[in-house]
């Protein structure tokens, strides 16, 4: 199903949820009725009712030990010392199904499919985020200053910041594949 068509139905079930008749929904409302302030509030609709993910955003501590044990060499590389997977590697870069993306190492809900679009990079990129959930720092590691983002929960970087994604946001959320797991939604 192509982005536009999931935004358009993600959309509709916002606008009929809201109590608006199907005869009233038009592509114009759907449009409206899918910004992102109703996409940061509304993202567990897409979530499966049985998945299993962080409840709450309290900060969980562990070893450098526990979190080697605990993560796939890549995941950990990422996660642990901001390390940055090789683009176009990831399987999520590809995904396109409705769901939540969650965080590899502690399962906090990021993301959702309708947050998603393709930017080309190599990366899965995000307009937006799921409110509360990441902690910024500036990177200095390149030669130019970069917003470098963290997850709140279990402090795992996840990616950087740029201000050349879609509107309405113009912001990119540019995410490293192997920090992410993908829950689809239930059909």
């Amino acid at each position: 199903m192509n982005r536009r068509l999931l935004l358009q139905a993600f959309a509709a079930a916002l606008v009929m949820r809201a109590g608006i008749a199907p005869a009233q929904f038009s592509t114009k409302a759907a449009s409206k009725a899918a910004s992102v302030d109703d996409l940061q509030r509304h993202w567990k609709l897409l979530l499966a009712s049985d998945a299993k993910v962080a409840t709450s955003a309290t900060p969980i501590v562990k070893s450098d030990d526990e979190w080697r044990k605990s993560l796939d060499p890549a995941a950990y590389d990422v996660l642990r010392h901001e390390g940055t997977e090789r683009p176009f590697t990831s399987p999520l870069n590809d995904e396109h199904r409705p769901g939540v993306f969650v965080c590899a190492g502690c399962a906090l809900p990021l993301f959702t499919s309708a947050m998603k679009f393709d930017s080309g990079t190599g990366w899965p990129s995000y307009f937006t985020t799921i409110p509360g959930v990441f902690a910024t720092t500036t990177d200095h590691k390149l030669i130019l200053a970069r917003t470098e983002y963290h997850c709140v929960k279990c402090g795992g970087h996840h990616g950087h910041i740029f201000d050349d994604g879609p509107a309405p946001t113009g912001l990119r959320y540019c995410n490293n594949g192997v920090a992410l797991r993908f829950i689809p939604a239930q059909v």
